[in-house]
């Protein structure tokens, strides 16, 4: 049985401003009409001999990942949640001890949930030798094919054919690894392709669940026993599993590249080409897009005159480019970006120095995902903030009102009720609530669409409005 791990805790910092760390790239949809995440749900879906997907996921991520399993009807799945990051060799550390307690002849498929494969029959004939390989005990790793000397994905260099007795290898052949290599300049990036040696490192592996875990065991065994320690001392909450904090804060941060693949001896690769990319960055997207007759690729409400050559991207408004080449321009609703295309990969320095200045579009957009809904902020300063808050059908949200703040709610549309203390109100259209002072709060909605309320909060002394003292979004 193949069991598909699904690696969900990257943060995307390089397709900012559409990327941020409470909603990163995959779970955008960049390349089609649904998120990168759950394409790669989609992509094992239906294959022979696949069970149910296994997801790790940062835990600031569960609400928005359960939600668009939700949406493409993945009900079964078990899920971990990372308190915090620590790189894939944990990540697959955490998925084999799992994996072991079921079935120790398990084969884990290792996938990125933010990459694009155009060919998916490619991909599935790849994944079917890999399966064969793995199961006789090989630790393999896809290697894309280059079609071009790129400089962002690092290269594995193939030795002989894992079978020979032929004389030549099969379309579908494993190759030993005689090495992995880093990003390379250009001009080696240029020798590396015309040698036909060399792959690009795709990030995606297979290999049985218990030999990952004693190659872990043999050659980074304090990765391997603080998962351990985080999974024993872990606890389920609903549909998750949440490791230890405390035990997996402790876990060396390392590729599994570098913990197990470069140093065991049962390392191979399958070469194959399938219309790959991780889109790491504006380039790489414009790359896959669909490319008009200027060579631009355009989303949105965009007008453009004299543009070659182009990313243009535009959420909300119309976006006029006139008379550049060789650009991008993401226009989301508070923060834009424009780029030379060649710098693309320094977005992430931007991101950066966002972050020090603790600036929220650093960390989050507009809407903010929850367990019971989302709340999209329209204006906020030193005086107030207004937001939209959407409650679920089903769901309440429930706080404690400080004593120094004050809440209004307007209800613009569904139907509820609202609780404060022992007071009950229906909530329907055009009911105006007031909240002052310490409150027990209870919003519930009781129809089948969304509950919808502006919500108006001034904050008290603190100078926190109250629903960032409160900790609710």
């Amino acid at each position: 049985m193949i069991i598909p791990v699904i690696l969900a805790g990257g943060s995307g910092t390089r397709l900012w401003p559409m990327s941020r760390e409470l909603y990163p790239k995959q779970l955008l949809k960049l390349t089609g009409n649904h998120t990168m995440f759950q394409q790669t749900l989609l992509r094992v879906c239906g294959m022979d001999n696949v069970s149910e997907p296994l997801v790790i996921c940062s835990k600031k991520h569960r609400h928005s990942i359960a939600r668009q399993l939700r949406d493409v009807d993945v009900t079964g799945y078990d899920m971990v949640l990372e308190p915090v990051g620590r790189n894939t060799a944990p990540a697959v550390a955490t998925a084999a001890i799992r994996v072991l307690s079921i079935d120790r002849e398990a084969r884990i498929l290792i996938l990125p949930a933010d990459h694009l494969i155009e060919d998916e029959g490619a991909f599935r004939q790849a994944v079917k030798a890999a399966d064969s390989y793995a199961s006789e005990g090989y630790l393999i790793t896809f290697g894309v094919v280059p079609d071009s000397p790129e400089t962002g994905y690092g290269y594995i260099r193939k030795g002989q054919p894992l079978e020979e007795s032929s004389g030549e290898a099969s379309a579908s052949a494993a190759y030993r690894i005689e090495r992995f290599v880093e990003k390379p300049d250009q001009r080696t990036a240029e020798k590396y392709v015309s040698s036909g040696k060399y792959c690009w490192n795709s990030g995606m592996f297979m290999f049985r669940a218990a030999d990952v875990y004693d190659e872990l065991e043999r050659f980074s065994p304090e990765i391997l026993s603080a998962c351990r320690e985080a999974c024993s001392r872990g606890s389920s909450d609903g549909r998750a599993f949440c490791l230890d904090e405390a035990a997996f804060d402790a876990c060396p941060s390392e590729s599994i590249d570098y913990a197990v693949m470069e140093k065991t001896g049962k390392g191979a690769m399958i070469p194959f080409s399938a219309g790959w990319s991780d889109v790491g960055s504006w380039t790489a997207m414009w790359e896959a897009g669909e490319k008009d007759m200027d060579g631009n690729v355009i989303a949105g409400e965009v007008m453009a005159r004299h543009l070659k050559n182009s990313l243009v991207i535009s959420e909300q408004r119309l976006a006029a480019v006139l008379g550049i080449e060789s650009c991008v321009v993401i226009d989301t609703a508070d923060a834009l970006l424009v780029a030379d295309m060649q710098r693309s990969q320094d977005v992430k320095s931007v991101v950066s120095a966002l972050k020090a200045e603790k600036r929220r579009e650093a960390f989050c957009h507009e809407i903010v995902y929850t367990s019971w809904g989302t709340v999209t902020e329209i204006e906020s300063d030193e005086q107030c903030a207004i937001r939209r808050v959407c409650l679920l059908p089903s769901k309440r949200l429930e706080f404690v009102s400080p004593s120094d703040g004050r809440l209004h709610w307007t209800l613009i549309s569904g139907a509820g009720t609202i609780k404060r203390n022992d007071s009950e109100v229906a909530a329907e259209k055009g009911v105006f609530l007031e909240i002052v002072g310490e409150s027990s709060v209870e919003a519930k909605n009781t129809g089948q669409e969304p509950l919808v309320f502006i919500e108006v909060c001034m904050p008290g002394s603190s100078g926190q409005h109250l629903a960032e003292k409160d900790g609710l979004y």
